[in-house]
């Protein structure tokens, strides 16, 4: 699994109540993708382009774990989200929706909005191709790759329910 985007980079203490406002969330999905991070940056969901890459610092999705804030990210086109530290019900919902996320300790030094970057999600490897720093992230665990490849929860699924059965 490999992107290669241009970067959009957020800050540290991002809660989903940024990534999608409370007044937002009876939007459909892609009505909400046009107004993901907009307090933040209200050109990211306008500018956001298919396979661009979004880098954050520490704790981001935390509070109150609104499960439709990943679903927009991935609605945007994100193709993967690379933080310092993500708050779990986020990390997990996230891979619940088959959207990648890579924990990567020091990402946001090297990085800047604009950079070109080029991810292995399965290896951690993320490589900024505008300024030559490479970096590892943290090991995705075996089933949550799983799942991931799969398309996320409701596509594995099936596969669960029939090695539970046998």
């Amino acid at each position: 699994m490999n992107a290669e985007g241009r970067c959009w980079k957020f800050g540290d203490n991002i809660p989903t109540d940024q990534i999608v406002r409370s007044d937002r969330v009876l939007l459909t999905i892609d009505e909400m993708a046009k107004y993901v991070l907009e307090n933040l940056n209200p050109d990211f969901a306008k500018n956001v382009q298919s396979g661009d890459i979004l880098v954050a610092g520490k704790h981001f999705g935390q509070s109150s774990g609104r499960a439709v804030a990943p679903k927009a990210i991935k609605a945007t086109g994100v193709s993967v989200v690379i933080v310092e530290y993500a708050a779990r019900l986020f990390y997990r919902n996230c891979f619940e929706i088959g959207l990648p996320l890579l924990e990567c300790p020091g990402i946001t030094e090297g990085v800047g909005s604009g950079d070109m970057l080029q991810v292995d999600v399965e290896t951690g490897k993320i490589l900024n191709l505008s300024n030559g720093k490479s970096f590892t992230a943290k090991p995705i665990d075996p089933f949550l790759m799983e799942m991931l490849k799969a398309g996320g929860l409701i596509a594995i699924a099936p596969k669960i329910a029939e090695g539970r059965s046998s």
